[in-house]
């Protein structure tokens, strides 16, 4: 199968959206879990061991590979901030977003375990904007 050149983008999920009526969104923040993908990787990582990175997926910038920590401090106050979208799968946003060191980052949903939500995270292209963030 040939992958497109780059990615095509539902403009309109690139918008902050609102919890469901009675969310608590810092309640939820903590049972949000940072994993990673392998899909996103060029080289070992927390993610796992083996990278296999996608021809149409964004890498990771190298020094993220041992950050898991950071990562999922910035899932968990992105959350907090209301930097998510208006979909929503489980009980939880599936798409959250964060502004760092000049990148645009987004975390996706990947799974919803006994109450915990899974993310995985990627960069988004440069001329890309979430409508809204904070």
């Amino acid at each position: 199968m040939k992958f497109p050149a780059h990615r095509r983008e539902n403009p309109k999920r690139l918008v902050v959206g609102v919890p469901p009526t009675g969310v608590d969104i810092a309640a939820l923040s903590r049972l949000v879990r940072y994993i990673g993908s392998v899909y996103h990787k060029d080289l070992p990582s927390f993610a796992g061991k083996q990278p296999r990175p996608r021809p149409d997926a964004s890498i990771c910038p190298a020094k993220m590979a041992t950050q898991q920590n950071v990562l999922q401090r910035w899932l968990e106050e992105s959350l907090q901030r209301g930097n998510f979208g208006g979909l929503w799968e489980n009980g939880f946003p599936r798409y959250v977003w964060r502004h760092e060191a000049g990148m645009l980052f987004e975390a996706r949903l990947v799974n919803v375990v006994s109450g915990v939500a899974q993310y995985k995270g990627y960069s988004l292209d440069a001329d890309q904007l979430v409508e809204g963030m904070k």
